[in-house]
């Protein structure tokens, strides 16, 4: 089933939306904070609704994390935060139309992952993400 979430409002997407900030940069962001909302990501999304900056993957505890791009239609940058919130690596993802696909591998234990679209946004590493919130 394909899911188009380009024209989503705020109010009709399937994720909720909160505010964070990388360094001094505020992002409105979708949540993934459980199983099924990280495994689904962006897959099969055209593009992302004016005001949506991007989708934040939260973590109960720090771990490896793994990505990839199986029927992600839009290049991204991907960030990988730390338990303290520093950036501890980046990653540019190519959308990959069928398996097998790249795994994009966390550089090290990670509470946060933001994607962003691809060039969309400059962090440098350490940089810290902040006012993270579970939906």
């Amino acid at each position: 089933m394909l899911v188009v979430v380009a024209c989503a409002t705020a109010s009709t997407h399937p994720f909720p939306v909160s505010s964070l900030t990388v360094g001094d940069v505020e992002l409105s962001v979708w949540i993934a904070d459980d199983p099924t909302e990280r495994r689904q990501g962006l897959r099969d999304v055209v593009g992302l609704p004016d005001g949506v900056d991007g989708m934040v993957f939260v973590y109960g505890t720090p771990g490896s994390a793994s990505f990839e791009m199986e029927n992600a239609l839009i290049p991204l940058d991907i960030w990988w935060f730390d338990e303290n919130g520093a950036l501890i690596g980046t990653d540019e993802m190519t959308p990959c139309p069928a398996e097998p696909c790249e795994d994009y591998v966390s550089p090290g234990p990670v509470l946060t992952v933001l994607e962003t679209p691809l060039g969309d946004h400059e962090f440098e590493t350490g940089a810290v993400i902040s006012n993270v919130e579970n939906g």
